[in-house]
């Protein structure tokens, strides 16, 4: 059953007051809302909050996976984390803490004036984190 046009219309809502700096046309947010028509989106979405807070199991088909990552074993990876310094979702001094996880290079960067769509909201600055680690790589041996 698709989600009655009361949920659509506080999901509009959401998605035009949540970024600081960022506006949603309506052409962008019909593509998105799209998804609310998915017959399970309901389902998906609590269980999601459920699972993500302890409150629910997660899907049995990735207990393997969950197994591996309970342990929280160290990111070898170069990473740069950006947070949006008005994230409503995850605020980056939630995040704090976080470096001793990561063996290999870790920056933390909170992007000011941004929320939790940093790709949409500060292209500028992902573009940036990744143009860093790429910098950031060993040269391929000749």
């Amino acid at each position: 059953m698709p989600v009655c046009n009361a949920l659509r219309g506080t999901a509009r809502h959401k998605a035009r007051r949540r970024p600081p700096n960022y506006r949603f046309d309506d052409a962008t947010y019909n593509q998105t809302a799209a998804s609310f028509d998915n017959p399970d989106f309901v389902d998906v979405v609590i269980q999601s909050y459920r699972h993500r807070h302890g409150a629910a199991l997660g899907d049995p088909a990735l207990e393997a996976i969950e197994a591996q990552l309970a342990p929280q074993p160290s990111i070898t990876v170069p990473t740069i984390s950006l947070h949006g310094e008005c994230d409503g979702v995850a605020a980056p001094e939630g995040l704090e803490g976080h470096a001793p996880h990561f063996a290999g290079v870790y920056e933390s960067r909170v992007i000011p004036v941004a929320g939790h769509f940093l790709p949409r909201e500060a292209p500028e600055a992902v573009t940036q984190a990744i143009n860093d680690l790429d910098r950031s790589r060993p040269s391929p041996s000749r």
